[in-house]
């Protein structure tokens, strides 16, 4: 029934959602003719987006009360940019929060109450003139999305109202769309009892953020469209057929084609006659079917004649041919067991939040298909269509999700207490989440991508959702349904048609997988990914060979929800919760990307790719093996290339073709020389796109491998050059051909090194025990439980007897003793011996006390008295790696800058560090260098423009200073960065560093030309 008139009162009752809104429906475009349709415009829709008249206010008692009225003065609003967050274009304040509500602890409500007080308003006006193709027709609205409730005028009459911020709400306007100018009035709030129902972890926006457009529909029209691709049980033919619902205005007759993606017709119906449900269906012979690696789909076109048998209506729609369905308890892709190497996927822009573009979209698809990404789950709400047209075309398997997440009615401070939860089994709040259900489902069915119905996020269980798991077996059985919830109430777990957890470690995923379970196990969430993260990776992707039943994971997550914001003094910064004055905030919680919030791409990607590779790569000396992980395609689009480096110089490369079939292995020979000289051999081949393709250009790399072998020994030399030794009463100078050295018995250490008349030590050398802490290190006390060795690093205890000097011919060693204020007590020794070359070996050793706690790290720090050009590195890169997460990083010879090495993490923590280096060199703004070698042992090494001390004071990048020195750490151990969550989850034990053993950093360093 049409209701005429608004009511504030809906904005609290959950059973009012939507009124006078049309029935959800497919999201197919439609065209008047053949010349249109060719084009690609669809004639009878008008954008209103743009600059709108607008006028904000903090709370409904200071709204405009009559702004929607026809002969309302608007000279008093401002403008508004459609589509757009109210709150990025300067009304009101961005707030981030995570699992609370954003009134907690400033509102005393309960759902499904709001805070009368702290509920802006915007009200938006735009006039317009409906364009001539629009003109004698039934003509429409529709709001693509809109956060979080609105109401809608039209000319001053009341066209509805609608919640839901994630999916579109459309209104018939015909009765009063007017000739000339017309007046859109549209009132949005920012809370309603939908708000309760739409706690997702993200910035609280609010506004008209999607497209808003009109749109007219021919007489005869297809109101919706559901397109079944099935498969054959022998997965060759597919098994087509159409649903369609015309408008009861529809007369005359319905005909069909079916082409493949070559343009050859495949199938035909002709004369259908036309009524309310048409459907018609056919059986294509050896179908080529679509999958994430073979997106191949076909095109149907609709064509509607009117009884006279003109051409009234033209539907063309995309479809695939695929089969998702349950075999021997696994999800299965066309018959083959699928596993999701996936992440979650906010919408998001640095600078327009989640009003994001059609180029983002374009972006980020194309960044997972180059890191072998193969599915994405729509975090926590439906995204917007063209985002689905780009899976289909792409390839990428979606988990699609209704926008429902009440994370704080249930779960406080990680307690399940769900005392009020909704929706729970409420029955007033049933038809509304059912709705978002039907809302998702029907706007998304035909997309071929969408393999996965997800009932929402964290919002515990009951009757409600389970009603909506329900609708979704109902409407679309070709689909099974997720829902992680049921983990946390098992009564029902009939919702989920799969095991679904977040952060199970992976000895609990075993542990399940174990225990011969009746469903599959995806993680919806793991690795999260903020801040400095994703060790240990590799554990849970080793989970896929040894369980049938383990199907992937989704990491969290794909994107950093940071701000841009300009500072009081102009400059631009990245911002995260808490930098807006919003209070409550979970301040940097946001920052958990993979990519940074301006589309750049963090050093953690690399990982991803590597262990999401579906090419295994294991040379050896006689050729590889090529283990071929796709379902459905050969390596025939690759070419193969093995390369040997020596001491990380190339000396040797071949490329080859090979074809190796779906889930295969095969070995390819390759006749290689022998290689007999003393060094260091790395074998590697990689994998490289053949042609271009939508997503990478030929020539890129999709997959590598390497193995590493040491051919003989280089036994360590001492130059019997001269040595001048000058045994001062505070310093010990050591002198010879082209260098000088000054070894300090006051401040126990080295204090100049210089080469050549060169200067490279700004401050003394000194041990170090520690990193600036991570995200991670924070969430699991780690920063609390080391804290003794931030003390430790910074004043340790030093007597000038602890400063010993031997004398050899041509050789002298200067060591000194600092015992440490940890408890127990610990010491460490740093022994350095220069030889006639002007060759340097450091060795700290420290000496390990039964008691002490893990340490972050340890080494030598070396600060230069300037900043300095560049380093290169022969060793694991190029990007940052580390003991846990260096399996995408291999062993090669890099160059980079120290401020580029700083990674841009929302907080400043350790970062840039490189693992198994074997020597390190550091240039000077004239181009002079000295060396780092390694003595035995390859060590980690970080060179950035700051020191842990500043890195750890520092909340922001931003409140870093200028850089004036650099910052080169010399490790012979570093603490894995741990990410199975950045909330309590350790670093495994394989990769933390004992305080109760010995400890030993040894290193030369010399001069370079």
């Amino acid at each position: 029934m049409e209701q005429k008139s608004a009511k504030q009162e809906w904005l609290e009752d959950p059973q009012v959602f939507a009124v006078n809104r049309l029935a959800a429906h497919s999201d197919h475009r439609y065209y008047e003719t053949e010349a249109e349709a060719l084009s690609g415009i669809m004639g009878l829709r008008q954008s209103l987006n743009g600059t709108w008249k607008f006028s904000y206010a903090e709370n409904p008692s200071l709204k405009e009360k009559h702004f929607y009225e026809n002969d309302f003065n608007l000279d008093s609003f401002d403008t508004i940019e459609v589509p757009g967050h109210m709150e990025l274009q300067g009304y009101g304040r961005c707030q981030y929060i995570n699992t609370m509500y954003p009134w907690d602890g400033l509102a005393d409500i309960r759902p499904p109450h709001t805070d009368k007080q702290n509920n802006p308003v915007g009200s938006y006006s735009r006039e317009f003139e409906l364009a001539d193709p629009l003109k004698g027709k039934r003509q429409f609205l529709s709001f693509q999305g809109v956060e979080t409730a609105f109401y809608v005028w039209l000319n001053g009459t009341f066209i509805g109202y609608s919640e839901d911020s994630f999916t579109p709400s459309e209104f018939e306007i015909t009765h009063a769309v007017k000739a000339g100018t017309n007046r859109l009035a549209v009132e949005v709030y920012k809370r309603s009892s939908a708000s309760w129902i739409e706690d997702q972890d993200f910035f609280r926006f609010s506004g008209i953020f999607r497209d808003v457009y009109l749109y007219a529909i021919p007489e005869c029209h297809v109101e919706d469209l559901f397109i079944h691709g099935d498969v054959s049980e022998d997965y060759r033919d597919g098994m087509f057929r159409a649903e369609l619902t015309l408008t009861e205005e529809t007369k005359g007759s319905v005909c069909a084609i079916l082409k493949d993606g070559a343009g050859q017709q495949v199938a035909a119906w002709e004369s259908i006659p036309a009524k309310k449900e048409v459907e018609f269906s056919c059986r294509i012979s050896n179908a080529r079917l679509w999958s994430g690696e073979d997106p191949y789909r076909y095109e149907l076109t609709i064509v509607l004649y009117d009884e006279q048998g003109n051409v009234k209506e033209i539907v063309p729609q995309k479809m695939g041919f695929r089969r998702f369905e349950f075999k021997d308890r696994m999800m299965c892709l066309n018959g083959k067991r699928i596993v999701f190497r996936g992440i979650n996927r906010h919408e998001f822009n640095v600078r327009r939040g989640r009003s994001i573009t059609k180029e983002d979209m374009i972006w980020d698809i194309r960044f997972m298909k180059r890191h072998n990404i193969n599915a994405v789950r729509t975090c926590h709400y439906p995204d917007q269509s063209f985002w689905y047209e780009l899976c289909d075309e792409y390839g990428i398997y979606l988990i699609d999700e209704t926008n429902l997440e009440s994370h704080g009615s249930w779960q406080k401070m990680g307690a399940c207490e769900p005392s009020w939860n909704v929706p729970g089994s409420l029955p007033e709040w049933r038809a509304c989440v059912v709705d978002r259900a039907r809302s998702v489902l029907e706007r998304d069915k035909n997309h071929p991508s969408v393999l996965i119905w997800s009932c929402g996020n964290e919002s515990y269980a009951g009757e409600d959702i389970l009603a909506m798991s329900e609708f979704f077996k109902e409407r679309d059985p070709s689909r099974p349904v997720h829902y992680e919830g049921v983990f946390w109430n098992r009564e029902f777990d009939r919702i989920s048609d799969m095991e679904s957890r977040m952060y199970a470690k992976p000895s609990e995923v075993a542990e399940y997988l174990e225990k011969d379970p009746k469903k599959p196990f995806i993680l919806c969430e793991y690795m999260h990914a903020m801040g400095n993260s994703l060790g240990g990776m590799k554990k849970y992707t080793d989970l896929e060979d040894r369980y049938d039943l383990y199907q992937g994971g989704f990491i969290w997550d794909y994107i950093d929800q940071s701000l841009m914001k300009k500072d009081a003094y102009g400059e631009e910064h990245m911002t995260y919760g808490g930098d807006f004055g919003d209070r409550p905030t979970d301040y940097s919680f946001c920052g958990n990307g993979i990519v940074y919030a301006d589309r750049s791409i963090s050093p953690k990607a690399q990982e991803v790719k590597f262990l999401y590779q579906d090419i295994r790569l294991i040379p050896d000396s006689k050729g590889v093996s090529i283990e071929n992980r796709r379902l459905f395609t050969d390596t025939s689009d690759l070419e193969f290339v093995y390369s040997v480096l020596k001491d990380g110089e190339p000396v040797y490369q071949k490329s080859f073709y090979t074809s190796v079939k779906p889930l295969e292995t095969g070995y390819e020979a390759v006749r290689l020389p022998d290689f007999t000289e003393p060094g260091e051999y790395v074998r590697q081949v990689s994998a490289l796109l053949k042609n271009d393709t939508l997503w990478a250009d030929s020539g890129y790399e999709a997959a590598f491998g390497e193995q590493i072998t040491v051919v003989g020994g280089q036994p360590e030399t001492r130059c019997g050059k001269p040595l001048k030794v000058i045994h001062g009463d505070v310093n010990i100078g050591v002198m010879g051909e082209g260098f000088r050295m000054l070894f300090s018995k006051q401040e126990g250490s080295i204090v100049s090194l210089v080469y050549d008349g060169k200067e490279w030590i700004g401050r003394p050398l000194m041990p170090v025990y520690w990193r600036a802490t991570t995200d991670n290190d924070k969430g699991n006390k780690f920063s609390v439980s080391g804290s003794m060795w931030y003390g430790a690093g910074r004043f340790p205890y030093y007597d000038k007897d602890h400063c010993i000097v031997e004398e050899k011919e041509g050789l002298i060693k200067v060591t000194y003793t600092y015992e440490l204020s940890t408890v127990p007590k610990a010491v460490t020794e740093v022994s350095y011996e220069v030889d006639g070359s002007g060759k340097l070996k450091v060795r700290a050793v420290f000496r390990g006390q039964k008691g002490l706690p893990e340490l972050p790290a340890f080494g030598m720090r070396l600060i230069t008295p300037e900043a300095v050009k560049q380093f290169t590195w022969y060793g694991r890169g190029p990007e940052e790696n580390y003991c846990d997460r260096k399996e995408g990083a291999r062993l090669g010879i890099y160059k980079d800058t120290p401020d580029n090495n700083l990674s841009r993490y929302l907080v400043p923590q350790e970062c840039g560090n490189r693992s198994g280096v074997r020597w390190l060199k550091i240039t000077d703004m004239e181009g002079r260098s000295i060396g780092f070698q390694a003595a035995g042992q390859a060590f980690d090494a970080s060179v950035l423009p700051y020191t842990a001390e500043e890195l750890e004071a520092a909340s922001h990048r931003e409140e870093l200073p200028v850089p004036r020195y650099t910052v080169v750490n010399i490790l012979g151990a570093m603490r894995g960065v741990g990410g199975d969550d950045s909330w309590g989850a350790p670093v495994y034990p394989e990769y933390c560093i004992s305080g109760e053993r010995e400890l030993i950093t040894e290193f030369m360093i010399e001069r370079k030309s």
